[in-house]
């Protein structure tokens, strides 16, 4: 069946997709919370209803799906169906059986895959990477992933290839939410400059931030948080996102001096939030680090926007169909 159906599973918010893999249109599509606490059963149940909406408004049920795709963070082994070290995930450190969960309460086939490698996919079939043979997508939301497409293929090495928010850009630095320090997601990743913020203020330095989410019935810092605040030049926000442009400069420079790809796709809730100007910034910030400065990648935002991992959860359900079993 050319109609899937697609889960992107982020640290805060579930994206569900009815998908035509045909005419390449997004016929429904719901948005949950992701849960706080609970563990995996929790965000398996989120994960259900959400698809479960998305078919009712689709004029479907998940039963009548040619299968389901979940872009997912953590530890993916797809032929096992299992997420592992989801650390943006409650309570979820151990292998998980997730594609076999899903399947019996969807009653289809589930095909598991990396959120930021499926959105980098999405991308590459249908977006801003159509004319690229190979591409980095950098999906700077929560955390900071990555995705490779390489030679007009994905490459994700032995099963986590592309975690680019974990490429150290300072001996010794900040400490990252993974644990280690120095990580580009320590500076740049939201979790972690929210966690600045609020040392920050709580120090006495004076900011919007705190009263920007209070005002937007937001529980934390989000992308509409950053951006509110970057409009009123807030000193404090404004010196946090330059301190994660630098570190993404970097990073991201340094994956192109190994791999010499012909673009940079930037994604994630923030990426697309801040659009083509902080893309701009993002490419001049990458600059200083490049071994080959007069042949830069292009830098484009993700042009998706906020479905690109849930469409490419469907294509992977349409790719993989045939070994997915759950």
């Amino acid at each position: 069946m050319s109609v899937r159906g697609g889960l992107d599973l982020g640290g805060t918010k579930i994206q569900a997709i009815v998908f035509d893999t045909t005419g390449e249109r997004v016929l429904a599509q719901a948005r949950h919370p992701t849960p706080r606490e609970g563990g995996p059963a929790a965000v398996v149940d989120a994960l259900v209803a959400a698809q479960q909406e998305a078919a009712t408004q689709a004029g479907t049920t998940t039963e009548r799906l040619g299968g389901v795709g979940v872009g997912s963070p953590g530890e993916i082994d797809g032929a096992a169906g299992t997420v592992a070290r989801a650390s943006n995930l409650p309570e979820w450190e151990e292998p998980f059986g997730l594609a076999h969960a899903l399947s019996e309460r969807l009653g289809t086939q589930v095909s598991l895959g990396n959120d930021v490698d499926v959105a980098t996919q999405a991308e590459f079939a249908l977006g801003a990477g159509r004319e690229a043979s190979s591409l980095l997508g950098v999906w700077w939301g929560t955390g900071v992933g990555g995705g490779l497409v390489l030679d007009g293929k994905p490459w994700t090495g032995r099963g986590s290839a592309g975690e680019i928010g974990h490429m150290v850009v300072r001996r010794g630095g900040a400490r990252c939410p993974c644990g280690r320090r120095g990580c580009m997601e320590a500076y740049a990743g939201r979790r972690a400059m929210e966690a600045r913020a609020r040392a920050k203020a709580k120090a006495g330095e004076k900011t919007d931030l705190l009263k920007l989410m209070d005002k937007l019935g937001r529980t934390t810092m989000s992308s509409s948080v950053w951006a509110r605040a970057l409009e009123r030049e807030d000193k404090l926000a404004v010196e946090i996102v330059n301190r994660a442009l630098r570190a993404l400069g970097a990073g991201i420079a340094s994956a192109i001096n190994l791999l010499d790809l012909e673009m940079v796709v930037i994604g994630g809730g923030l990426g697309v939030r801040f659009g083509e100007p902080m893309a701009k910034r993002i490419a001049a910030e990458m600059l200083p680090h490049l071994f080959f400065d007069d042949r830069p990648p292009a830098v484009h935002v993700a042009t998706l926007g906020d479905l690109g991992g849930a469409i490419g959860a469907a294509l992977l359900s349409e790719r993989l169909a045939p070994a997915a079993a759950a």
